[in-house]
């Protein structure tokens, strides 16, 4: 179904049958016009953007009542298509979680295709914790209830939510923070709906960011809900270390934040990886050193030893679980074949040998 030409366009609620191969829910959806979006976005201008991501710019507005809206407008450019325009307005649409951004309508106009979300004051996290200087404002215990908080968000797709949802691309770009700090998943344009007792599947497509794949998914194309365990677990030592995993330097070696992590804990020094910039009296030294632990586990090379979402809120969430002994993980080594931030099949099918080589296997 071409539900791109199908669509009506005007500005009240319409219900129309955008279907998927398992569901056949109609989704109700307020169509919002290119006029009301250029408007309210000073005619896209640079002043009003937020940022650019996979699918596109993102723009701020303010619609003629004062309400605040964020517009992703999919870029002509973008290696993402209607495929996954239709799959994000088709998900995000069907879920309702504290930890997932909403979806306030679409506009389809022309070539124009763009998704109106609720805006959030505080943009994405890594606006926060890649900056030596917003950083600083982010204490221990603001940091730990975001991580908690995608955790929930995360959970909730994999196990809570009618549907279950592989998301594929969770990183830190991709979540947003709303006025209280309260962190919001978003970009769901690579998420996949398994339905039944599906709880795997594989792609002839891989896409996603490079730094947070999970192994299997970069070289194989097996994604699960292992494939998000992985990626919720560098944005953990991200979120306590206040740098990224991908480019990461330290002048001893040359590993990446997930190496580097993973050689402090070995060498009894895992503390040495909490963020500088975060006042010592703020945080509670246990807990700082479980979501370590925690994220440690999460990016386990081997998919069966990575534990699932419920099991991470838990042993958060609760200093009595015992914790096991994390093993080596998974895409440790800094030497990547990758020149993109975005990487699909292309570039793996050219590269395969070397990636198992000196990142799988740290060599």
């Amino acid at each position: 179904m071409n539900f791109v030409m199908e669509l009506g366009l005007d500005e009240k609620i319409k219900e129309r049958d955008w279907t998927d191969e398992n569901q056949r829910d109609k989704i109700e959806l307020f169509l919002f016009d290119l006029d009301t979006i250029s408007a309210s976005t000073k005619n896209f201008s640079d002043e009003n953007k937020l940022g650019e991501g996979g699918f596109g710019p993102v723009y701020k507005g303010i619609l003629r009542e004062g309400h605040e809206i964020a517009v992703k407008r999919l870029s002509k450019k973008s290696a993402q298509g209607n495929d996954e325009f239709r799959n994000e307005v088709i998900l995000i649409s069907k879920l309702q979680h504290r930890n997932l951004v909403k979806l306030q309508g679409c506009c389809i106009e022309g070539e124009e295709k763009m998704l109106v979300y609720e805006y959030m004051t505080n943009k994405s996290l890594d606006f926060f914790i890649f900056d030596n200087t917003r950083s600083k404002n982010h204490n221990w215990q603001k940091r730990f209830n975001i991580i908690l908080g995608i955790a929930r968000g995360l959970l909730y797709l994999h196990q809570d939510s009618r549907l279950r949802i592989i998301h594929r691309d969770l990183k830190a770009s991709n979540v947003l923070l709303d006025s209280n700090m309260e962190p919001k998943i978003s970009d769901f344009g690579l998420a996949r709906m398994f339905g039944g007792d599906q709880i795997e599947g594989s792609t002839a497509r891989v896409m996603g960011t490079y730094g947070y794949m999970s192994p299997e998914y970069a070289i194989h194309g097996h994604f699960s809900v292992k494939s998000d365990v992985f990626s919720f677990g560098v944005l953990v030592l991200e979120v306590v270390c206040g740098m990224k995993n991908k480019g990461f330097c330290d002048p001893d070696h040359q590993l990446n934040l997930i190496g580097h992590a993973w050689a402090l804990w070995s060498e009894g020094k895992a503390i040495d990886l909490i963020d500088g910039t975060i006042d010592q009296d703020s945080y509670n030294m246990p807990e700082v050193l479980r979501c370590i632990h925690v994220g440690l586990l999460c990016v386990q090379q081997r998919t069966e030893d990575r534990p699932i979402m419920s099991s991470v809120v838990l042993m958060m969430s609760s200093d009595n679980v015992i914790l096991p002994n994390p093993q080596r993980p998974g895409f440790y080594a800094e030497r990547s074949p990758f020149n993109e931030n975005q990487v699909s099949t292309d570039h793996l099918s050219n590269h395969s040998n070397d990636i198992s080589v000196s990142l799988l296997e740290g060599r």
